[in-house]
């Protein structure tokens, strides 16, 4: 299994009501992959009690069968949709860790 973890920092321009409705709209969005992309076997976007000393606005955690399901997960078009329309226009920065468990 391979974990795929990604951390964002939305954009500093973005107001607060903004910044909410935006990880609202990435957690309902990326939430939705599951049962949808092959190979995707848990999602889970964190959106709430993020503290001060933190410096990313958004957590995704994921979970995929392998290192092929990761692959086919980053070009599967209903993630590329989900990426294009509600995560990359918000987000200033992107960290990004993929390990096998």
């Amino acid at each position: 299994m391979v974990k795929h973890i990604i951390l964002w920092k939305l954009r500093d321009d973005l107001s607060d009501a903004e910044k909410e409705a935006v990880k609202q709209g990435i957690k309902a969005g990326l939430e939705g992959l599951k049962g949808l992309v092959p190979g995707l076997l848990d999602i889970h976007v964190h959106i709430a009690g993020r503290l001060d000393s933190s410096n990313a606005d958004v957590m995704l955690d994921s979970t995929l069968e392998s290192v092929e399901a990761l692959k086919g997960y980053a070009v599967h078009p209903a993630h590329v949709a989900v990426a294009d329309s509600k995560v990359r226009p918000f987000t200033a920065q992107r960290t990004c860790l993929d390990f096998e468990v």
